[in-house]
């Protein structure tokens, strides 16, 4: 009798094992680093348009992979953008910038995923809806994102790309104004991103 409970315990944890070993087959988590960047912050004033340009930021992803090597979910997404790291063609613009940011008390732009699900698209692709909490210029707010991440076969990488519009006084950031006032920024901006993740 004692054998036989034995045995149906040891049965017990080998089929436990088993389920263990087959969902880590099934599907795992895979950490990538961004490798390069390419953000850009575009936005509107009363004289011409206006573009800054950062290529300098640290930024981690994990994939959710099954074992045919798609993507079935996003465990993990963090980003953070040095503020002063974005340029323009115009040294006051940049100061002026800065100055709205609040880079002397909050010197970093930053993302931290709360949630994400992933979607097929046509090819290597895929579609990432996340939900996260970004922090500009100190105030921080929970936004969702609609990004492309496509795979990349020869050297196993990632790239990730999309485009975000907002509004600066959403982050309690008063838009920038240039040459004594006379050049004055639009509330509305929008923020591209193009980032290559490697593990």
């Amino acid at each position: 009798m004692k054998n036989s409970f034995t045995n149906k315990i040891a049965s017990f944890f080998i089929l436990v094992l088993s389920g263990l070993s087959f969902s880590a087959a099934v599907s795992g988590q895979t950490a990538y680093q961004s490798e390069t960047m390419d953000i850009r912050l575009n936005g509107t004033s009363n004289v011409h348009d206006w573009e800054m340009k950062a290529v300098k930021g640290t930024s981690q992803v994990s994939f959710v992979i099954d074992n045919k090597n798609n993507i079935t979910g996003v465990s993990k997404l963090s980003f953070i953008l040095p503020a002063k790291s974005l340029k323009s063609d115009h040294t006051g613009m940049d100061n002026n910038t800065y100055k709205a940011l609040k880079t002397d008390n909050n010197p970093n732009l930053s993302f931290l995923l709360s949630s994400a699900t992933v979607t097929p698209a046509s090819g290597n692709s895929y579609q990432l809806n996340c939900t996260g909490r970004l922090t500009i210029a100190g105030t921080t707010k929970e936004i969702s994102l609609v990004a492309i991440a496509k795979y990349n076969a020869s050297d196993k990488s990632y790239i990730i790309t999309g485009v975000k519009k907002m509004k600066m006084t959403d982050y309690n950031v008063s838009p920038p104004k240039a040459l004594f006032g006379t050049i004055k920024t639009g509330d509305d901006i929008s923020i591209s991103y193009t980032m290559k993740y490697s593990k």
